[in-house]
């Protein structure tokens, strides 16, 4: 009788902690969703620099470059389009410059998960978002209100 109310006692407590380690705090996720907010900001500056270089240059038009980008890798195709060597270089340009500006997001969003909301916990908060609709308004509100400073969006 008494290891049966040991097991018992032993399987609640495993569920108990359980439920308390998958639980989000406020705070867990106030800095999940700065961190966010913050990826969101350089990905935006991002976009807003490659459409800046695309809109001031003198060899491609956006509508053009926007053709061009999906079939650079592709010479048949760039041949077909009639991509001269002067809009292929301006596109594979513009590329090496986004794939340089993803890098440092990326390692921003590592070190932002890491070393500002703690990797355990950006995982736990990422994970509890896609299985709680309560949590997952909560967040959508919180990104919300810290989308109103930035850039573009007032």
């Amino acid at each position: 009788m008494k290891s049966i109310f040991l097991i018992s006692f032993l399987f609640l407590m495993s569920i108990v902690s359980f439920a308390q380690e998958a639980t989000v705090t406020q705070e867990e996720l106030t800095k999940y969703a700065t961190a966010m907010d913050s990826i969101n900001e350089m990905s935006a500056e991002v976009k807003e620099m490659i459409t800046e270089l695309v809109r001031d240059n003198k060899v491609v038009t956006a509508a053009r470059y926007n053709e061009i980008s999906k079939i650079i890798a592709d010479e048949t195709k760039l041949a077909e389009a009639k991509a001269t060597p002067e809009e292929v270089a301006f596109v594979k340009e513009l590329a090496v410059k986004r794939d340089s500006a993803t890098v440092q997001i990326n390692a921003a969003v590592q070190s932002l998960a890491k070393d500002y909301v703690g990797a355990s916990t950006f995982n736990k908060v990422r994970k509890a978002l896609s299985a709680d609709a309560e949590l997952k308004s909560k967040y959508d509100a919180l990104m919300a209100e810290l989308a109103k400073d930035n850039p573009g969006t007032k």
